[in-house]
């Protein structure tokens, strides 16, 4: 994984990896390689891992088919004054 630094800006460039790192899923392995997962405990988070990702697809194509409705969208304000 490669991270470009700009302007000497470490900050951001610490900000993007960690984005990037979280969207890769390293954060949630390196935490789960902590310690020791029996492997019943495996097969039982993958089962509900699945169920949930099976649950999201359903959601998603019944929103599109308008069988329920979709989430609610923000309304942007006005000038405050």
């Amino acid at each position: 994984m490669q991270v470009l630094v700009r302007d000497n800006n470490i900050e951001q460039a610490l900000r993007v990896l960690k984005k990037k790192l979280q969207r890769e899923g390293v954060l949630r392995e390196m935490k789960a390689r902590r310690s020791f997962e029996k492997p019943s405990e495996k097969r039982v988070r993958e089962k509900a891992e699945a169920v949930r990702r099976a649950r999201k697809a359903a959601r998603k194509l019944a929103q599109r088919e308008g069988l329920i409705a979709g989430p609610k969208r923000k309304v942007a304000a006005g000038p405050r004054r």
